[in-house]
């Protein structure tokens, strides 16, 4: 693990310490003693007690406490990010390194990934408040673990791919080496599977301002609980009508989102490329002020003396677990046993579960919910689809633009990252007015709803695909005097198919989840509702019918995992085998 922080040390063999050393240091620790008090001051928040059921369900609305609301907000998503980092060490490795256990993990993964986000939050609230019953832990827990939830799944899938295709010639290193299970993570798993890490880390934030702004405020039970964040001050100004100050929160998000990319996403990535294996250096290295500023600093270096005994306590202490080995070769008749015993024993607790579930079903809501909940899950089908046709219609043309022109990338690519983490729940307040005062229908009005945050995954990747195409294919095209009809057919359209599945895989699944909060809006006193399978959990999540609530998110469940395997996974196929340009 130290190995890690050895990147940000500085240099330590330097004689003397020159000027802007002294000045790099006493910036980092101003930072970190800043950091420490915001720390400090939230945590007290956190921990307030609560008597009973007294949790509040609204907070103040003045503009003074708005940047206190937005540190705690920032917290949250922080806190969710590191048990995130946890999660998917623990499971992705797992997963990667143990047989049986991939063939159950990856198909949870799969369906995990597919649970609309916040539902985990309505069926996890009840066992929150009653592990912490006398505190707002309980519900600060609660919208952590929701945000936990939107992150965790793609970054384990990120860093499950990085190990399962390591090098061969690195897996025979730590063998030679007689690596330990813990010197092998920490000096060969971790380091390799860093740079799509930190980009799907960073993806996964971005997609955490959504659900976090969500799960600020929550209605379970007919009961609504409020913690303070940027997120419910929206909710609680929309509710009072005061449009201003929803505007004032969508400022500071803006800065919010443009500060945490400065001083945390920029380094980590500029920092990640050392772990980049390739025989030559990009030609564009990604740089970040920040970085050298701690590369400038001695603090690092102190940091990563102090917890050098720890590490080496750990390795040496991780030694019981044995040699980072497994055996090349096991007798197949072994095996095979094994696996059946395995398979039998995972069956049976599968064909148990479903069925005391759909025995609770049948008490609590019946089981004729079923088909009632798939035709509205057609209905919501039908938005998702018009989204992904008007936004690959409308953005895929200007991705294009933007990816093939280098100077028009370098301006628009900070806009569409904001535009990309921005939660777009902020502007449902401001087009719920729009919809009331215009008299457009919320059953159409939804579909711009879910768009707000879902088209930008189309955009943000077609851009990626489009400036990946090689210069020699538009040499190419122009030599041969390609009409633009021809060029698109031929060159463009096939170059950024594979990143137009991965966007709008994206958009999907962001669709469906929106889905849950854009079927039933409110401003002031004024509450419209969609005929959607959205609407149908979000209902039965305020009422705290926990029955139609399994029903609606199994049914979701079914539409988002039978659409990814019938459909998306066949188009990512085609991409890789008629449209890869390796």
């Amino acid at each position: 693990m130290s190995m890690l922080l050895r990147p940000f040390a500085g240099n330590s063999t330097a004689p003397t310490r020159s000027r802007t050393t002294m000045i790099a240091d006493v910036i980092v620790l101003a930072a970190v003693a800043v950091i420490f008090w915001l720390l400090i001051k939230i945590s007290q928040g956190v921990t307030e007690p609560i008597h009973g059921h007294q949790i509040t369900s609204t907070i103040s609305t003045a503009p003074s406490e708005l940047p206190y609301y937005a540190l705690r907000s920032l917290f949250r998503m922080f806190v969710a990010l590191f048990f995130s980092v946890v999660f998917t060490f623990g499971f992705a490795t797992l997963a990667a390194r143990n047989r049986r256990a991939e063939k159950v993990m990856l198909p949870l993964l799969d369906i995990l990934q597919s649970v609309p986000v916040l539902s985990f939050l309505s069926v996890t609230i009840t066992i929150w408040l009653t592990l912490f019953p006398h505190s707002m832990l309980g519900v600060e827990c609660a919208a952590i673990f929701a945000v936990f939830t939107s992150q965790a799944w793609n970054m384990t899938f990120a860093f499950y791919q990085s190990l399962v295709t390591q090098p061969r010639e690195l897996d025979e290193a730590a063998r030679l080496l007689r690596l330990t299970k813990w010197q092998r993570f920490w000096q060969l798993d971790v380091p390799s599977g860093m740079i799509p890490l930190v980009w799907n880390g960073m993806m996964s934030f971005g997609g955490g301002w959504f659900f976090l702004t969500a799960s600020e405020a929550i209605s379970v039970n007919n009961k609504t609980y409020v913690v303070p964040g940027i997120g419910s001050y929206v909710g609680v100004a929309a509710e009072r009508q005061q449009l201003g100050r929803v505007f004032l929160a969508i400022g500071v998000m803006i800065v919010m989102i443009i500060g945490v990319n400065v001083v945390f996403w920029r380094p980590l990535t500029a920092w990640a490329e050392r772990f980049r294996i390739e025989d030559s250096e990009s030609a564009q290295a990604p740089r970040s002020l920040t970085l050298d500023l701690l590369r400038r600093s001695r603090v690092p270096q102190l940091a990563l003396s102090a917890v050098r005994p720890v590490t080496r306590a750990l390795e040496a202490g991780t030694r019981v677990f044995g040699l980072a080995e497994h055996p090349l070769q096991v007798k197949a008749g072994r095996r095979r046993a094994i696996d059946v015993v395995y398979a039998v024993v995972v069956i049976g607790l599968i064909c148990w579960g479903l069925t005391e579930m759909l025995l609770y079903i049948n008490r609590t809501a019946g089981l004729g919910q079923f088909p009632h909940t798939f035709v509205l899950g057609l209905v919501t089908f039908a938005r998702v689809l018009v989204l992904l046709v008007f936004a690959t219609v409308v953005w895929v043309p200007i991705g294009v633009w933007i990816g093939m022109n280098p100077k028009v990338n370098r301006l628009a690519q900070p806009v569409v990252q904001v535009l990309a983490s921005f939660p777009a729940n902020f502007l449902f307040p401001i087009f719920t007015l729009v919809l009331i005062n215009t008299g457009i229908s919320i059953n159409i009005g939804g579909i711009v709803l879910m768009a707000l945050g879902a088209q930008w995954y189309i955009l943000f990747n077609v851009i990626a695909g489009a400036s990946a195409i090689p210069n020699d294919l538009r040499e190419a095209a122009t030599n041969l005097r390609l009409s633009r009809a021809q060029r698109w057919r031929s060159v463009i359209l096939p170059s950024i198919f594979a990143a137009w599945v991965t966007g709008a895989i994206t958009a999907a699944g962001g669709a469906w989840n929106a889905s849950i909060v854009a079927e039933v809006v409110t401003y002031g006193k004024t509450t419209l509702t969609a005929t959607g399978l959205g609407a149908y959990i979000a209902q039965s999540t305020q009422h705290g019918n926990f029955g139609r609530m399994l029903v609606g998110n199994m049914v979701m469940c079914i539409f988002v995992v039978g659409l990814n395997r019938s459909f998306w996974r066949r188009l990512y196929r085609l991409a890789e085998t008629r449209y890869s340009l390796s």
